[in-house]
């Protein structure tokens, strides 16, 4: 009898009692420990069926690794700090933190639905006193260093949030990551971490991550952007770095920054100037405004145009850099929109322009026509006396925001003292309770006394970055109760690296490459050691996002409501045909699964398998619910083959043993999977397939051992049904309950074909005797048992039953 739907959903409840009633018996390590982490989401109130996977795909690892005798650590918390809580609070009256600490209530419910088995006694939420008091002690382990300083510049500030954002936060049409607005340019004085400290580790180290995806290594290394080339003064405050001096005859104009000093300086008297660096312009905008002064160009003399361009940074490099059209893309680009003459080819190989392959041979307008371009460079840098430097990309870490919910800066500014740290013993610099917006507006937590004299003084109104709670939350995680430290150096030494951490490749340059920097940090001041390279996380898994299913009216390009389709996928209003796609999950595109409506139609084990089965891990995933199905009929076949299962049988046929060895290699391949190739929907299949494979051996003394292995292997997957299917194996042994996560990861050995084995007997639990058979098993053993004149009085007992375990090459005959 097949189990229906609504008995697959009741086995969570079931079993989710069951649980949290009782210890779930965890098998005991032997195998030493295993740090399994996948990133903690931000406690919107709701879970998305995207979160579903990359927990669903944590959770199965981490229960497989503990079924291999790993001490597991599987924390789970909430990344609670930023700007969305404090928005919905204030648009619905009440405090960020009610808002979020409802969500996390709301969504710590959603994971139990889920049947994640996380450890929540090492919960951890960034915006509790507990947790920022050593946020804002690490902040402080950065200012002692050196490496946190304050400083004037131009910022990117969002005009909808009314923050400043870093420059990972600003996409590349210029516009705010959170809301979406055009980014303005301000001048602002600001909080930076020094990432540009540890540049140079940051890049070399990405060659010790050879478990990480080749996609987010060369991310982070574009990022850092290292390079090598020379630095070239061409006139008073005007430096360039160049990576191409082969090219330097090709020079036909200077871009500065719009915050350069030159530029600054003359537009205090020309109004065009001012009006044009006073404008929002997107991010890498060929916009141009030529200055009225003039550079010559170092190698030919030639005189040059001078001017200011978004598309330069003035936090990056010299704020300068010098344009050669006929060898650069954006060069070409800027020329093309301002200049007035043609761009200068240096190198023969150019039959088209811009040529900007590094390979070919100069030309005479280079004035060293014959060289290779490496030779060029070199010796145009030697006539110059330029000297090879190298520079990053990568910019020092602006952490300040102008806003309420996050952890405060603990700094305190005294018109005697300056700027002065709050002394540890003060920590936390707790958020004021009942206040929104800015804290520079709040009067009761500016107001404050110098820690050093003692007079008047103000804090810091900013808040850090919410990437800063996450850039070590992992460490956290190792000893989460310490009151007085982050955490205990010996306990994260011992736990750290994270063996496997999870997650969406859309951080592969924010929270990961910042998570490197405080880990690289940490290790130097000695709060931690022995990490390999200072790397925090061993392997990276990112999985692949979710798509849903999603309706257009080709008509008008409009997205459509569920209530807005009629039969057959077409639109309600017109009768026509749908357009059907899947896209991203979103709200604006009504494509949105909730994965509670959905564990509670089918139970969480089928939902579980069934994000798994869809897609390889990396790939993205198209959600089609009606193919859990599938899953649904596989379960209820797994479960009515456990109830039918025997602990007797006869000696297997040929088939059963060709059957038997198919389960030996599909057990193989699915502790492969788990434990290496993470090729999880290969898993599911194996499952079905081992299940099949299990019910050939049906009446064969070979079912039981595979039946109890087939059990074993779904238990990280579907652990409901694990238990309820090991509850039944054994209530037909008789034995009292005991959880299948207590149980060993199955290994099974193949049965040879025509090799004979030697099998040890014994009557009644003694052993008597070994024999070897090839097969017919229970028919040889009573003739060798007749062959031996010590067994002949317990025989006459009479024979109860034989007891044939494979597995273990074992007979027992139980007598009267």
């Amino acid at each position: 009898m097949r189990a229906s739907r609504s008995t697959l959903s009741h086995l969570d409840a079931k079993w989710f009692a069951k649980w949290q009633s009782s210890s779930k018996q965890a098998k005991t390590p032997t195998r030493g420990k295993w740090y399994q982490l996948c990133m903690f989401p931000y406690p919107s109130g709701q879970m998305h069926v995207g979160h579903l996977r990359v927990y669903s795909i944590s959770d199965t690892l981490s229960r497989f690794r503990k079924m291999n005798g790993y001490d597991v650590l599987s924390p789970m918390g909430w990344d609670a700090f930023g700007l969305p809580a404090e928005n919905a609070a204030q648009q619905r009256n009440v405090k960020a933190s009610d808002w979020t600490y409802a969500n996390i209530k709301a969504m710590h419910s959603q994971f139990d639905q889920m049947l994640c088995d996380f450890d929540w006694s090492k919960e951890l939420i960034t915006c509790h006193p507990d947790y920022y008091k050593h946020t804002q002690r690490l902040f402080l382990e950065f200012y002692k260093a050196g490496l946190a300083y304050r400083a004037p510049g131009l910022v990117n500030w969002d005009p909808v949030d009314e923050t400043v954002l870093a420059n990972e936060q600003v996409d590349a049409q210029g516009r705010s990551w959170r809301s979406g607005a055009l980014v303005e340019t301000r001048e602002l004085e600001q909080w930076y971490l020094k990432i540009t400290e540890y540049g140079d580790a940051l890049d070399r180290d990405l060659s010790t991550l050879d478990q990480w995806p080749s996609k987010v290594k060369t991310m982070q290394k574009n990022w850092i952007g290292k390079s090598s080339g020379a630095e070239l003064t061409l006139a008073d405050n005007i430096t360039v770095f160049t990576t191409r001096a082969d090219t330097l005859a090709g020079a036909m104009y200077v871009a500065l920054a719009i915050n350069h000093p030159i530029v600054l300086a003359e537009a205090e008297t020309n109004a065009g100037l001012k009006a044009f660096i006073s404008k929002p312009h997107e991010t890498g905008s060929k916009d141009g405004f030529r200055l009225s002064q003039v550079i010559k160009n170092p190698l030919t003399g030639a005189e040059m145009p001078l001017f200011c361009s978004p598309y330069v940074l003035g936090d990056y490099g010299t704020g300068a850099v010098m344009g050669v059209p006929a060898h650069d893309q954006r060069d070409s680009d800027f020329w093309e929109l301002h200049g007035t003459t043609a761009p200068i080819n240096v190198i023969q190989e150019a039959k088209s322009l811009p040529y900007t392959e590094k390979y070919g041979t100069l030309n005479e307008a280079s004035g060293f026509a014959g060289l290779s371009i490496a030779d060029g460079a070199k010796a145009i840098m030697n006539k110059l006396g330029a000297k090879e430097k190298t520079r990053y990309r990568l910019r020092d870490w602006l952490i300040s925001r102008q806003r309420y919910w996050g952890a405060p800066i603990p700094i305190i500014n005294c018109s005697s003292c300056g700027t002065v740290p709050v002394p540890e013993k003060d920590l936390p610099v707790l958020l004021p309770e009942n206040h929104s917006g800015p804290l520079s507006q709040c009067k009761e937590f500016m107001e404050t006394t110098c820690p050093s004299c003692g007079g008047e003084a103000t804090r810091d109104p900013d808040t850090m970055d919410t990437f800063v709670d996450s850039s070590w939350y992992f460490l956290r995680f190792t000893d989460p109760d310490n009151k007085d430290l982050p955490f205990s150096k010996d306990r994260a030494s011992e736990l750290m690296p994270v063996d496997m951490y999870l997650g969406g490749v859309e951080h592969a340059i924010l929270h990961l490459l910042y998570s490197r920097f405080w880990t690289k940090f940490l290790v130097d001041r000695g709060l931690i050691e022995n990490i390999p390279n200072s790397e925090p996380f061993k392997r990276l898994v990112t999985q692949g996002m979710v798509h849903g299913k999603t309706f257009i009216n080709t008509d008008n390009g409009r997205f459509l409501m569920p209530d807005e389709l009629g039969p057959n996928n077409t639109v309600k209003a017109t009768g026509k045909p749908a357009g059907i796609t899947f896209e991203k999950m979103s709200k604006s595109k009504y494509n949105g699964v909730d994965p509670s409506e959905v564990i509670s139609k089918y139970g969480a084990d089928a939902v579980r398998a069934h994000v798994l089965f869809q897609a390889p891990v990396n790939d993205v995933l198209e959600w089609h619910e009606d193919n859990i199905v599938g899953v649904t009929r596989w379960l209820s076949k797994l479960q009515a083959l456990v109830s039918s299962a025997s602990e007797c049988g006869s000696a297997p046929t040929s088939a059963q043993v060709q059957a038997w060895n198919e389960c030996c290699a599909l057990v193989s391949n699915i502790t492969k999977s788990l434990e290496d190739t993470l090729a999880l929907n290969t898993v599911i299949s194996d499952f079905m397939k081992l299940t099949r494979a299990v019910g050939t051996l049906k009446g064969s003394e070979l079912a039981w051992p595979a039946t109890e292995t087939l059990v074993k292997v779904i238990a990280p997957v579907c652990p409901a049904n694990a238990e309820e299917a090991w509850e039944k194996l054994l209530e037909i042994k008789k034995q009292p309950w005991s959880s299948v996560f207590a149980e060993e990861w199955p290994l099974l050995e193949p049965i040879s074909s025509g090799s004979a084995f030697n099998y040890n007997v014994m009557i009644n639990g003694k052993r008597i005797m070994s024999f070897a058979s090839e097969s017919d098993v229970q028919e040889q053993v009573l003739e060798e048992l007749s062959k031996e004149p010590k067994t002949k009085p317990l025989l006459e007992r009479g024979i109860k039953r034989v007891v044939f375990v494979p597995a273990k090459s074992l007979v027992n005959i139980l007598t009267n």
